[in-house]
């Protein structure tokens, strides 16, 4: 792995991280309407303690007033605000981490950019599950599971085998995305996982705080 010095407020927004269970992702145009703060504040209220925002048709000023205005809810419900691509937005607005593509920038790009934010990194494969980890990135993702309408890829979908045998590589923090509904979150536990993202399944729920919490209870109280 790279060799980066992890700075004590780094090493506790990793800690967090790795005790989420639940990953709201929130995009405005999967809002039903609602404005994505609203949808921010609902879900950190019904317990999420990870969540990111994802705005890919936003310029970066009115995300990183969307980030500044979602702060203090974060703050007082004890949330992670992860940044989805831009890393100069992630610092300057006060979030607390970011999240890259393959095709971003690189986690020593990021490091330069701000060594105190959590880096997470999208991943499809083995190949680049284990590139990731060889980078330096904090956690990564391994997606889509399922196929999804949130976000236009060209790799197919990973499957629940595939991803049993995906996991066992993972030497840290990771989660997984791309078509999750409730009732996949059972088998997901089953095959290894423990931080779930979702995004219509929380963000189109008529009481995302209800649909947190009961999202929330699906998960063990410990992965002890």
């Amino acid at each position: 792995m790279a060799t980066f010095v992890k700075s004590a407020q780094l090493a506790e927004r990793i800690r967090r991280f790795a005790a989420a269970r639940l990953y709201p992702v929130i995009s405005s145009e999967f809002c039903s309407g609602r404005a994505p703060q609203e949808v921010f504040a609902a879900a950190a209220a019904g317990g999420a303690k990870v969540i990111q925002i994802r705005e890919k048709h936003w310029d970066k000023a009115r995300i990183a007033e969307l980030v500044r205005a979602c702060r203090p809810v974060a703050d007082r419900h004890g949330v992670l605000i992860i940044v989805d691509d831009y890393a100069d937005v992630a610092r300057d607005a006060g979030a607390d981490g970011v999240h890259i593509g393959q095709d971003d920038m690189s986690v020593a790009e990021v490091r330069a950019i701000s060594p105190e934010l959590l880096i997470g990194k999208s991943t499809h494969n083995l190949e680049e599950l284990l590139a990731a980890q060889v980078e330096g990135t904090d956690y990564l993702n391994i997606g889509p599971i399922f196929a999804t309408s949130t976000k236009s890829v060209s790799y197919p979908p990973v499957g629940l085998e595939k991803l049993a045998e995906l996991i066992p590589q993972v030497k840290i923090p990771f989660s997984v995305m791309g078509g999750i509904k409730e009732r996949h979150v059972k088998d997901l536990l089953a095959a290894g996982a423990r931080r779930i993202a979702m995004v219509t399944e929380v963000t189109q729920a008529p009481d995302i705080a209800a649909k947190v919490r009961e999202l929330e209870s699906l998960f063990p109280p410990s992965w002890e």
